[in-house]
């Protein structure tokens, strides 16, 4: 029965996949890290130039997954409350009552995070964490499934406040689009040219299904030796010399949900070595912090990782 329900489950994820292909072109290996995140329940942070997609693909998988969305705009004018809401004076029930904020919906987007201040920045804090929030002491749950996708601009653009390292270690995956090729440069504007293939696009998944999909990839088989291979890897980032703080606990945690997702995308019911060295490169890097030496070397902290990881041996005799 198990069986049948995960090759259902893959097959809804292909349709999602589908979908996703009929609006967005060209970078397919972002597409499968937005997938890792968002079926794993870890939030994504997307850092790229202006008017590569970003937007676009956030868009496109909450349609496909039919859930509640709003889109929150950062700017440097935005208030905390404009996000998790504020409590006001009712004139005709004569008390103050919550009036919600844009972040009670079940798929957010926050656009541009990265221009709005950090005391507006840290709103996000409980909600990515907890997935509630906590108005003049008063705790209010999300809805669930809750998933937050954040872009960014690069940090040397103008009108941007880095993010804190507090804030970045809530995104368990985080990548960069690029450029489109030529030929998927040209397809898009095909694509494009007379009518938004997002606006024809239908559900392919529910809700319900979503937090099933989430459950799902928690109980992939994970072997203690997988698990000791992951702690190795977090050693070793934290007594690196090129780094100058290395993962966090809940980086591990991170590494291996995303390892979990990572087998179930292959339809396979447990972990091995390769899951873990595969979702590394978007787990790790953007939450570790390169000591000058390393950065007057223009070395990358993609880089640095990948090196630490390939020196950590791989355990061998993995199964279920």
């Amino acid at each position: 029965m198990a069986e049948k329900d995960n090759k259902q489950q893959l097959q809804k994820i292909q349709q999602l996949k589908d979908g996703i292909g009929t609006v967005f072109v060209g970078n397919t290996g972002a597409v499968h890290n937005l997938l890792i995140g968002f079926l794993s329940g870890l939030n994504v942070l997307i850092e790229d130039i202006p008017g590569v997609g970003k937007t676009t693909l956030a868009k496109t998988l909450a349609r496909s997954a039919a859930l509640d969305f709003a889109r929150i705009q950062f700017t440097p004018d935005l208030l905390p409350g404009d996000i998790i809401g504020m409590t006001v004076w009712s004139v005709e029930k004569r008390e103050f009552v919550f009036k919600p904020g844009a972040i009670m919906h079940q798929f957010i987007l926050a656009d541009e995070v990265n221009r709005a201040s950090a005391r507006t920045q840290s709103s996000l804090l409980e909600a990515m964490q907890e997935h509630s929030v906590t108005v003049d002491g008063v705790t209010y749950p999300l809805p669930e499934p809750f998933f937050v996708i954040a872009t960014q601009n690069p940090i040397s653009f103008t009108g941007t406040f880095p993010l804190p390292e507090a804030q970045v270690d809530r995104f368990g995956v985080a990548f960069s689009i690029g450029y489109p090729s030529e030929h998927d440069e040209a397809g898009i504007l095909t694509r494009f040219q007379e009518t938004d293939p997002l606006s024809a696009l239908n559900p392919v998944i529910q809700p319900n299904e979503v937090s099933d999909i989430r459950a799902r990839v928690r109980s992939v088989f994970v072997d203690k030796k997988i698990k000791d291979f992951i702690v190795a890897i977090a050693r070793k980032t934290r007594a690196s010399t090129k780094i100058r703080l290395g993962m966090s606990p809940r980086a591990s945690q991170h590494l291996l949900l995303a390892a979990q997702a990572c087998a179930f995308l292959d339809g396979r019911a447990f972990v091995i070595p390769e899951d873990v060295t595969a979702v590394s490169e978007v787990v790790i890097p953007h939450r570790v912090l390169l000591k000058a030496e390393a950065r007057m070397e223009n070395l990358s902290a993609q880089e640095i990782v990948r090196e630490l990881v390939a020196g950590v041996k791989m355990p061998t005799g993995i199964g279920p």
